[in-house]
């Protein structure tokens, strides 16, 4: 019996949210190691298996399995193949990106869509590059009509820190229902990811609030206070941040992360959740900057601490508020 596991993580937004649904605009993202696990194996026939749920489908369409459904369609093309006429399989899904029966918000969507091709792609014995693994993803991810920016899937599909310039999904969306997704798949999208080495010596600190947020909601909510002046000047903060991640400049980072962060708190207060703002407030005087992170309303923010003093100070602010670390890693200039 022929078996195979694959593994994605999360993600989690430092700079660009909001500004990045707009084409051309750049977002800078970071992936978190929380996994997802997929399982695949020979079968007589298909069945797919989530622990999101309590029952196990085949191929006929199913609401809850959709986004996995939809991945193995995207997969099923790749190979110039009718979905029916592949060879059956056996695909198991595991990991919630949750604690307490609550998401993390860490993109667990695009998570499940990354990960059930690269599952695929190993039982078919696809080498898939990580730009061709983003576009499949996204390509899936378009044909259900997401709003999102794809930033997550490029950041999960990478699994790096990248700089992440969006495309514009309207076109392309356009271009899949008019073509084929041979001529389609082929064609320039005019999106750019890049790498990006932090030269920083900090602590990164995730907090979750433990409040959940409906991502497309918030944009729902957001998407129409977005204009020219505030694209314009988070797109500056954004470069400037990642050219003082780049280039271990501390002070433009912060300054630039800042910026950043008053800009979205001015774009929509909502997105600045009472348990976010006291995430954020808990670095006031402190060798460290924090902000939100992703679509804002609850879920995750992020800190940036300088030394070990600001880091205790951080942590105990946060558990008072009822703010859990889920992640937090030592970066060091040369790592």
């Amino acid at each position: 019996m022929t078996k195979y596991q694959v593994e994605t993580g999360g993600k989690l937004y430092i700079a660009g949210e909001y500004a990045i649904l707009s084409p051309g605009q750049t977002a800078i993202l970071m992936p978190i190691p929380i996994k997802m696990k997929a399982d695949i194996e020979t079968a007589r026939d298909f069945k797919i298996t989530s622990d999101m749920f309590d029952y196990s489908v085949g191929l006929e369409p199913n609401v809850g399995y959709q986004l996995i459904q939809a991945s193995i369609h995207t997969v099923s093309l790749l190979l110039g193949k009718e979905m029916k006429d592949l060879p059956p399989f056996h695909l198991r899904i595991s990991g919630k990106m949750e604690a307490e029966g609550k998401k993390y918000g860490l993109g667990s969507s695009g998570s499940v869509t990354v990960l059930t091709i690269k599952a695929l792609a190993k039982f078919f014995h696809l080498s898939l590059s990580n730009d061709l693994l983003f576009k499949l993803a996204a390509y899936t991810l378009l044909t259900l009509g997401d709003n999102g920016s794809m930033g997550d899937i490029a950041c999960i599909a990478y699994d790096r820190m990248i700089a992440y310039k969006s495309f514009d999904r309207q076109a392309i969306s356009k271009r899949i229902r008019d073509y084929s997704f041979e001529k389609v798949m082929k064609e320039d999208w005019q999106y750019q990811i890049d790498v990006i080495e932090p030269q920083l010596d900090t602590h990164f600190l995730v907090g979750w609030t433990k409040v959940p947020s409906i991502s497309r909601d918030m944009i729902n909510r957001v998407k129409y206070a977005i204009d020219a002046s505030f694209l314009a000047e988070t797109q500056k903060a954004v470069l400037d941040c990642q050219k003082g991640l780049e280039s271990g400049d501390k002070d433009l980072f912060v300054l630039s992360l800042a910026q950043v962060s008053d800009l979205l708190q001015e774009l929509d207060p909502a997105i600045y959740h009472p348990k976010l703002l006291a995430l954020k407030e808990a670095c006031q005087g402190l060798n460290a900057v924090a902000k939100s992170s992703g679509s804002g309303g609850g879920d995750c923010g992020i800190a940036f601490s300088f030394d070990q003093v600001s880091t205790d100070r951080i942590l105990t602010n946060w558990r008072t508020n009822g703010i859990d670390l889920i992640y937090d890693k030592r970066w060091l200039a040369d790592d």
